[in-house]
């Protein structure tokens, strides 16, 4: 199997409405939680759907205080206090990262739990941003159980892991194929 046959892993689910499935990538089947509304092509803001799309991976973000480095040739970079990301549908930094405290809503990707410990930032309305579509979208360290994201892809640190530091990259995650 040529190297690039893994560039986009898959996201496999019972049904559209299922809150929990598997990536598939490579020899990695990983279970992961999604949001509770299950996969939809028609995304809106809080809505609680991981959207129906090919997601690329952006960048990996990560808490330099809880988590090593980890190796991975995708875009990376250490995150602090104050970082966030915009979820105001109507500000004009919607869906792009903010410094907190921020006049419009703004998600705090400085956590107390270890949820955003490593974020995999996933290029979902972010070109062109049409506002209310969805904000937000990242694949990170699910909570323990797989209990459902509010529309992110979340699994287990160590599986998370596996693919950052896979020997070929990850470049995207096909959330179409749901069955």
């Amino acid at each position: 199997m040529a190297d690039n046959d893994h560039a986009v892993a898959r996201l496999r689910l019972l049904s559209a409405s299922n809150a929990v499935g598997w990536v598939d990538y490579g020899n990695y089947v990983l279970p992961c939680a999604i949001g509770p509304s299950g996969v939809r092509a028609l995304k809106r803001e809080g809505d609680g759907a991981t959207p129906r799309a090919i997601l690329p991976v952006r960048k990996v973000l990560y808490r330099a205080d809880r988590v090593r480095r980890p190796q991975t040739p995708l875009p990376i970079r250490s995150f602090r206090p104050g970082d966030g990301w915009c979820d105001g549908s109507t500000d004009r930094n919607y869906n792009r990262p903010v410094q907190l405290p921020y006049a419009a809503s703004g998600e705090p990707l400085w956590r107390q739990d270890d949820l955003y410990d490593v974020i995999l930032v996933m290029g979902f309305n972010d070109v062109p941003r049409v506002r209310g579509h969805g904000s937000c979208i990242f694949m990170h360290i699910a909570r323990m159980g797989l209990t459902p994201t509010e529309g992110c892809i979340a699994l287990a640190y160590v599986d998370l892991m596996r693919l950052v530091e896979a020997r070929v990259p990850m470049r995207g995650l096909d959330t179409r194929l749901t069955h």
